[in-house]
């Protein structure tokens, strides 16, 4: 008994596809309007050249908009403690862009692809982290790693004695008593070249046990107004 295939629904068109027709150009530089925001599907901006529209669905393209290559980023994340910096690059999506950016920032999918981590964490501790797609930073940062001074806002179990408060002077880290209790203390260290680890054995050696670690500065730039699992851009007019 021979069966009759049901019709295929229209899946409509690539996107890409589309918005070639629609502007004269290539498919390559139609990907390209899409990438960077330029095109809205049914008044919504739509950033996958691979999405499918339907006939009846609406096309626009922004006035002036060029079809250029989405320009190189550098994100700051603020990383969450508990989470490895291998895996923390999913927390940047635009749900956890910082809100007071985001008016005048727009973030474009292709900013958190091939995004490289040049300022790992230790796992346990959170605060600033750097990723960058431009050339220009990887290069500082890799080529200042040693002088580039970290700071980071260690919390330790119980006081801290002006004797340990010595030794630990002697390390290569600047350290200084923030707050204190006899539960705990709340130590700055700040570390020109600081690797994961380091921090953790220089409060071994002088027998403190670490409660939490929050990176807060590299170099000149700040963590600032984050909070975790939240991510900026960096400006155009900050600096390492």
């Amino acid at each position: 008994m021979n069966m009759k295939t049901a019709p295929v629904e229209d899946e409509g068109i690539r996107l890409a596809k589309r918005v070639a027709a629609m502007a004269g150009v290539s498919r390559r530089e139609a990907e390209l309007l899409i990438e960077n925001g330029a095109v809205r599907v049914d008044g919504v901006p739509q950033m996958l050249p691979q999405s499918r529209v339907l006939p009846h669905q609406q096309v626009e393209i922004e006035a002036g908009a060029k079809p250029e290559p989405v320009v190189p980023v550098t994100l700051l994340l603020y990383k969450p403690a508990g989470m490895a910096t291998d895996t923390a690059h999913r927390l940047l999506v635009a749900a956890n862009h910082h809100e007071p950016e985001r008016a005048g920032q727009r973030f474009l999918p292709a900013h958190a692809k091939a995004q490289r981590c040049m300022t790992p964490l230790e796992t346990g501790a959170s605060g600033l982290v750097a990723y960058t797609q431009e050339f220009r930073i990887e290069r500082k940062l890799q080529e200042d790693a040693g002088i580039l001074e970290h700071e980071v806002m260690v919390d330790v179990a119980g006081p801290v004695s002006a004797e340990v408060l010595a030794r630990l002077e002697r390390s290569p880290a600047r350290v200084s008593i923030g707050r204190q209790s006899d539960e705990q203390t709340g130590l700055r260290f700040a570390l020109k070249g600081a690797r994961p680890g380091q921090i953790a054995n220089i409060c071994d050696g002088v027998d403190l046990r670490i409660l939490a670690m929050r990176r807060i500065r590299i170099g000149r730039v700040p963590l600032a107004g984050l909070q975790p699992g939240q991510w900026r851009y960096l400006a155009p007019h900050e600096r390492f």
